[in-house]
């Protein structure tokens, strides 16, 4: 029996098994209501309208405090002897590499062959108010975090949820927390295993053998796509036995990387169509307002951004703040203010780049999928790429392999969190863990398992309506922490002027 055959056996046995449970959950999570002749999922208005909240609750946190927050992340605030194990750059690096994606790359352009260029208004918008909601929640992911007695730190819905229920509510709270700590460490599990690590391999695989000839090229065998998933196994695999510092010292390297390459190459696409750039911003916004060709006009592009969006950068998915938390901080808040930047580089920057090269590129097949041939998201970037220059082709998968790669290590380190909340942090757990997470590694380049991968988002996006939920009931609690952060900040910036008037005088006198 050929290696083909075993797999195929395997996909089709999975598939008959969870084919109904995935089809039941995926009707009660992504349930949509018709609006404007356009199916809107509760879920991404719940989403949204979480981040229309905490915008409003917090004053438009992540346009005041976008300067701020920038200093932070280049260490102006740092202070010594702060409990973590990371820097605020290298947390809010290794939160990015798991949410920029292949939905930055092939989402987009899905997103903007269903709702037209309009979509693209509506996604920065989105994105623009996931900030704040990724504010709040990372803000908490620190305030109650553990650190352990060898230093290393956990983090993350698992634990801010117990916690801070506890704290605000007393023993009754104590008692939903933990209920709700032990759903969400399953749902980020599950979604772990399988989204944040086989569906990446696989697709990333599949963009490769697309460029190496095809089925009939080198990789284009099952020998080929067990190669490729063991060599993506033992990359993962090294990386994981060093915990958070291993991956954030390799996603500090790999994600600026990344985005350098995929951002040049869109700006290469847009300069040699440079001319046609302001034409390209004004289909942008005239089709936010007056779309053509899309289904429920106006409603039906926002709907589409905002999807695109909340589906993108996982603001209040509760993901995020598990990364986070292992920051060296004494102020949650600092890292709080980090955490709005995600969103920013996720869906306003990276995702309006591949927007803008489509638009801009107009390639053929995402004139085709507009008017509703079957195309992939990922060709469509890919043509957009080759009207420049026939080679582009290759730079994205570069860039796909580089997004799937970092979004595997950082989903590693998400899933081990949630296996040590349920199971213990003993050697031998944790080893069993990362084992089990290679092996999956191993299985996305030989398997499908799309049934799972459909399960799996159903779950993670489960968890953002327990996780917002805390997020309400939890943002007194980060008030107090970005007054007491933004009091330190401005003792720190009266001490350094005080300091920079002082100094002259000193060596006058010397």
């Amino acid at each position: 029996m050929s290696l083909d055959s075993v797999t195929t056996s395997i996909d089709d046995a999975v598939s008959g098994f969870f084919e109904p449970i995935a089809k039941k959950l995926g009707e009660i999570v992504f349930y949509s209501v018709s609006v404007g002749g356009t199916e809107l999922p509760l879920i991404v208005a719940w989403l949204v309208v979480a981040g229309l909240v905490f915008t409003t609750w917090f004053g438009f946190v992540q346009l005041r405090k976008f300067k701020l927050a920038l200093d932070v992340v280049r260490g102006k605030y740092d202070e010594k002897g702060s409990d973590g194990e990371v820097n605020h750059f290298q947390a809010l690096t290794a939160a990015v590499s798991g949410t920029v994606g292949l939905g930055n790359i092939a989402g987009v352009a899905v997103a903007v062959s269903i709702g037209g260029p309009g979509a693209t208004f509506w996604m920065i918008l989105c994105g623009l108010l996931g900030m704040a909601t990724k504010f709040v929640e990372v803000t908490l992911g620190v305030k109650y975090r553990e650190v352990h007695a060898d230093g290393t730190v956990s983090g993350g819905p698992m634990h801010y949820l117990p916690k801070g229920l506890a704290e605000r509510f007393g023993s009754g709270g104590a008692k939903l927390g933990k209920v709700l700590a032990i759903l969400a460490s399953v749902m980020v599990l599950f979604f772990g295993l399988f989204g944040g690590n086989l569906f990446q391999v696989n697709q990333s695989y599949t963009q490769l053998v697309s460029v190496a000839g095809g089925e009939n090229g080198a990789l284009g065998s099952s020998a080929g796509a067990l190669f490729f998933g063991l060599l993506i196994a033992a990359l993962v695999g090294i990386v994981l036995l060093g915990g958070i510092r291993s991956i954030a010292s390799v996603t500090s390297r790999l994600v600026p990387a990344m985005a350098i390459i995929y951002i040049a190459a869109c700006l290469l696409v847009i300069g040699v169509n440079v001319t046609e750039l302001p034409a390209a911003f004004s289909t942008i916004v005239e089709g936010a307002f007056h779309p053509e060709g899309v289904a429920g006009g106006i409603i039906g592009a926002l709907i589409i951004g905002f999807k695109r969006a909340a589906f993108s950068n996982e603001a209040g998915l509760g993901s995020a703040p598990i990364a986070h938390s292992a920051v060296k901080t004494k102020h949650p808040a600092s890292e709080g203010l980090v955490a709005l930047l995600e969103p920013f580089i996720d869906t306003v920057v990276i995702c309006t780049m591949t927007a803008l090269t489509i638009v801009i590129a107009n390639p053929a097949s995402w004139a085709a999928a507009r008017k509703g041939e079957s195309v992939g998201g990922v060709t469509i970037t890919s043509d957009a790429f080759g009207t420049v220059l026939p080679w582009f082709p290759y730079v994205l998968t570069v860039a796909v392999l580089l997004f799937a790669v970092s979004t595997v290590l950082t989903w590693g380190y998400y899933g081990l969190k949630a296996w040590t909340h349920l199971f213990g942090r003993s050697r031998a757990s944790e080893v069993t863990y990362k084992a089990l997470y290679t092996l999956f590694a191993v299985a996305g380049s030989l398997l499908t398992l799309q049934t799972l991968i459909d399960l799996a988002d159903a779950v993670l996006f489960m968890l953002a309506v327990i996780n917002i939920v805390g997020l309400y009931l939890l943002a007194p609690v980060v008030r107090r922490e970005l007054n007491s952060f933004l009091d330190f900040a401005r003792r720190k910036a009266t001490r350094s002027a005080e300091g920079a008037e002082e100094e002259p005088e000193t060596v006058g006198v010397s």
